[in-house]
């Protein structure tokens, strides 16, 4: 089975371009064999989606961090089984409490079957990823569970919002980090334990991927409002039709000028459609959209510090490279 595309990365060293290639099919192959049932509806809802499609952005960074020890340590696809099994089930359940009707150009599981189906099957793909987990030892079981606490803490935070006091930008700062960056995060971690890289590696490694993680999700935010095409995946402005606050939002709705105020009335709730493309242009052409990619630049740079102190391997390069990728895709 061929493996999925690694997430249009540069790769100048065919060797590691190789490896990763190897690595991501035997991690599709796992991946789809975890989720196995006698139950046929069972496999049929788990594997959904996965049939979707997917780039395996997380299996890449388990695989690419094993490259700074023994990248076919036998322990290094299970682990980047249990990231992927772990990262759809977080899908499953997101797509309940948004109501998402698609997810990856299919119908989202609830939508096809319905709420409970959805929230079973991601508790199934949670379970299954335990059970692997098991074999690689207590050290990786304790990470996964603290790493899952902080999605549900994310997940919490994003619900009720900022609490009196707290600053809205910081606090959206943070619901990143823990509902994106942590998995991210613990994707470099397994890699480089897995493959018995050295501690500072691993650690250096854990930092430059959380960043990753929130640069990532910070460039959503600019391309929703910015791309002119849905290059993003979704429609421009969906988190504007949504009421989804994300930073250059944020950024604008604190600003305090006169000349904002049309804009600030436009983002106090859902944008209506007939005033969606009045947002845009007026959000587009605001200094939001400036401090939020500096934003995502200072996340990058600090990838980038953690990266410079690993040994200039290959899969080092990738990584800068990476981080480049994630500041391009921006606009």
């Amino acid at each position: 089975m061929a493996a999925p595309p690694v997430v249009d990365l540069p790769l100048v060293d065919e060797r590691l371009a190789a490896d990763l290639a190897n690595g991501l099919a035997a991690v599709e192959k796992q991946l789809r064999a975890s989720v196995e049932s006698e139950d046929a509806f069972v496999t049929e809802a788990s594997r959904h989606l996965i049939e979707a499609g997917g780039k395996r952005f997380r299996a890449m960074l388990v695989l690419l961090a094993a490259q700074f020890g023994n990248p076919d340590a036998p322990g290094v696809v299970p682990g980047a089984v249990v990231i992927e099994l772990t990262h759809l089930a977080t899908l499953y359940h997101d797509d309940v409490m948004d109501e998402a009707p698609v997810r990856r150009g299919s119908p989202s599981a609830n939508a096809r079957w319905d709420n409970t189906v959805a929230i079973l099957t991601g508790d199934y793909l949670f379970a299954q990823a335990s059970e692997i987990l098991s074999d690689l030892g207590p050290e990786l079981i304790r990470i996964q569970a603290q790493t899952f606490s902080r999605l549900v803490r994310g997940q919490i935070r994003e619900t009720i919002g900022p609490s009196e006091g707290v600053d809205p930008i910081t606090h959206y700062i943070q619901v990143l980090a823990d509902k994106t960056g942590s998995l991210i995060a613990t994707s470099g971690r397994f890699g480089a334990l897995l493959s018995g890289a050295p501690a500072e590696v691993t650690t250096r490694l854990t930092e430059a991927c959380e960043a990753i993680g929130v640069a990532w999700q910070l460039g959503d935010d600019l391309i929703d409002v910015a791309a002119p095409t849905a290059d993003s995946g979704k429609t421009p402005g969906t988190d504007l039709r949504e009421g989804v606050q994300t930073l250059p939002v944020l950024y604008a709705l604190a600003s305090d000028r006169p000349e904002d105020a049309r804009l600030r009335a436009l983002l106090s709730g859902p944008v209506a459609e007939e005033d969606v493309d009045e947002a845009l242009e007026l959000l587009r052409a605001n200094r939001a959209m400036i401090e939020a990619r500096e934003e995502l630049l200072r996340w990058a740079d600090k990838a980038k510090k953690a990266l410079a102190g690993l040994p200039a391997i290959p899969a080092r390069e990738a990584l800068i490279g990476l981080c480049d990728y994630v500041v391009e895709r921006s606009g």
